[in-house]
This record gives structure tokens, C-alpha cells and sequence, in this order.
């Protein structure tokens, strides 16, 4: 693979995460820094270990589990030296959880928290409850979802930035209908 050709986009945009797999597959910390570092350009199995610091092996096997979930693909190979290697990418820009599920959540935050354990920065980690309207609700994920894709840019050679936004409804105290 040259590295100064343009490397194609992901297949989909938004692929809706929703297969019993595919949460199965993200039920696992590794997996979802993979995700993470699937972010921006195809990379190899050698390129992702020495990333995340873990053995190519592994990183191996859960590229599997996350292929076969129709999580990442194949989006190049290249012949070395009598082998192929191959080149992964995220099946899409966006994966959307419709229904999350508590382990595949428990998974992403795990992963997150090594990230941020990892970063070499300083690292911005709030956490906020506010009164909103359902309306007001909804704007406001809306907003926080198209600030972090416009904030996103093709700089080459800058440093990566991960971000979690998260936007949920409080559950409200056991033994009280909802409404304050």
C-alpha cells in the first residue's frame, strides 16, 4: 500500500449496531480500542499492536471477532515478502448503538478509561446531570453530535483525540414515578 495515495472512506456512513454478534464483539475493551484506532485510515495488524502496545496475536483474534460481526473489513492488501497483509478499516464513520446493552457499555468505558489512563495530554473528563425538556434533550445530543463532527479535521501528522459524548436520562430513584 502506497501511503501517499488516498486511502477510500469507510463503506457506510452510519452502520445502527443492533446483531446479538455485534454486541457480543463489542463486549470486550480491546476490541473497542480497536474501533478507536480504526478511526481514520486502514492499518495492519503490526501497526495496531504497536499502537495499543498489545501482542499482534491477539490483536489478531479480536480483528477476527470484530470482522465477523461486520464491524471492520478488509480494505486493501499488499504483498511482502511472500505474505499479504492486510489492511483493516471500520465498516463505517459512525457506529450507533440503538439499544445498548450493559456489557458492550461496560466495554466501551473500560476501554475509555484506558485511554485516558494512556494519554500522554492533559485530558478534559466531566461529568454534569442537568434538568432538560425532552425537547431541550434532544437539541442539546444533536448539538453535541454535530460539534464533534465538525471539530474534526484531516490534519495529517496531528495528534489523535479521542471523544466520548454521552447523553442519557437519569433513572430516577426506586419507588418514585419519574417526574420531579
Amino acid at each position: 500500500m502506497d501511503d501517499q495515495r488516498p486511502h477510500l472512506p469507510p463503506p457506510e456512513e452510519v452502520l445502527e449496531i443492533g446483531a446479538p454478534e455485534q454486541f457480543a464483539a463489542l463486549a470486550h475493551p480491546l476490541r473497542q480500542r480497536l474501533l478507536f484506532a480504526l478511526g481514520h485510515r486502514p492499518v495492519t495488524v503490526r501497526q495496531l499492536a504497536a499502537q495499543l502496545d498489545a501482542k499482534k496475536g491477539n490483536v489478531a483474534h479480536h480483528l477476527k471477532v470484530l470482522r465477523e460481526a461486520g464491524l471492520v473489513h478488509i480494505a486493501e492488501t499488499r504483498q511482502v515478502r511472500g505474505g499479504t497483509e492486510q489492511y483493516y478499516q471500520r465498516t463505517a464513520r459512525h457506529m450507533i448503538v440503538a439499544e445498548p446493552q450493559a456489557a458492550g457499555t461496560a466495554a466501551m468505558l473500560a476501554a475509555f478509561a484506558q485511554e485516558l489512563d494512556l494519554s500522554p495530554a492533559e485530558t478534559h473528563l466531566t461529568l454534569r446531570h442537568l434538568r432538560l425538556s425532552p425537547t431541550k434533550a434532544k437539541e442539546l445530543g444533536e448539538t453535541l453530535a454535530r460539534l464533534v463532527d465538525e471539530a474534526e479535521e484531516d490534519a495529517e501528522g496531528q495528534p489523535l483525540h479521542g471523544v466520548l459524548v454521552a447523553l442519557y436520562q437519569q433513572a430516577p430513584p426506586a419507588g418514585t414515578s419519574g417526574s420531579a
